[in-house]
């Protein structure tokens, strides 16, 4: 097996968590690709057998790294995966930041955790992603997003005009702070904190989720995965902004977004003993009860 190694910015007090990395999958498969900004940032702090490959594009490593490590939280793993793309390349997160709810190998795991990679000891998720198309070729060619596409507003005392169509059929106005389309994997993420429902990863849904409506009656609603979502926003306030998952632009003109699943997937490397439901009670204190 080849190995990939992903990230932005380390902290001094983990350098031997990463050297920890290096001194594990060197023998394993010989050099290591390594993206070329997190390499330079290190400077001379880690020790290689052989000089690491650097990369700094999906063309870098597709066909050559079987499996890419992201070094950090949730973020650098959705920066990750715009790396990966439709590559085929596995991804697996070792945790540095506060939740790790998709970088799920914590700091205290990473030897058995690298034991039993090297061993083909694990299984893979696979996640549907969302695919974003624009008349001005909004976010292109990294049009998809493994979490979530949202919309929501640039000036803090108004409200957007939302109007949206699943399959042609007219669903609602919205008038909100924004709108969220989350995948099953972004249920969990911003779409929750909004009263969005959480959604098992395999449940070929996507979920539309207001944010701060100014309607007691509107809710999330939870459609099929295989659905065109189509929205428009226009109306007085013409400057709003639109994310796909971390990545933002600003949009000053009336706008159409087609929202389709992507015709791709992301494989998500996991340890055999990690499950869903495990993440939820242990990242989420989910269903936490003194009872219990």
């Amino acid at each position: 097996m080849k190995f990939a190694v992903y990230g932005k910015h380390l902290a001094e007090a983990v350098l031997p968590l990463l050297q920890t990395l290096v001194d594990k999958l060197e023998p394993a498969g010989g050099p290591l690709y390594f993206y070329e900004p997190f390499f330079r940032s290190l400077g001379e702090k880690l020790k290689f057998s052989s000089d690491p490959v650097l990369f700094t594009s999906q063309a870098g490593i597709q066909g050559k790294a079987d499996i890419l490590f992201s070094i950090g939280g949730d973020g650098t793993m959705l920066d990750a995966v715009t790396l990966v793309g439709n590559s085929g390349i596995l991804i697996t997160g070792i945790n540095l930041g506060r939740l790790g709810f998709l970088s799920s190998i914590s700091t205290e795991q990473i030897i058995p955790a690298l034991d039993a990679i090297l061993v083909s000891d694990y299984k893979l998720d696979q996640r549907t992603l969302l695919k974003l198309e624009t008349p001005n070729g909004l976010f292109q060619p990294v049009n998809f997003a493994l979490n979530e596409i949202t919309v929501y507003k640039a000036k803090p005392m108004s409200m957007l005009t939302i109007q949206t169509w699943v399959n042609g059929d007219f669903l609602n106005s919205y008038w909100a702070d924004g709108l969220i389309v989350s995948t099953p994997t972004g249920s969990t993420a911003y779409s929750l904190s909004c009263t969005g429902p959480i959604i098992a990863p395999d449940a070929g849904s996507f979920v539309i989720t207001p944010i701060a409506s100014h309607n007691l009656t509107v809710r999330p609603v939870v459609l099929r995965d295989d659905v065109e979502i189509r929205i428009l926003i226009g109306g007085e306030n013409t400057s709003f902004f639109v994310s796909m998952d971390s990545r933002i632009q600003e949009v000053h003109n009336p706008l159409e977004l087609l929202i389709r699943k992507a015709d791709f997937k992301i494989s998500l490397l996991r340890l055999m003993d990690a499950s869903f439901f495990n993440t939820l009670r242990d990242k989420l204190n989910w269903g936490l009860d003194v009872r219990n």
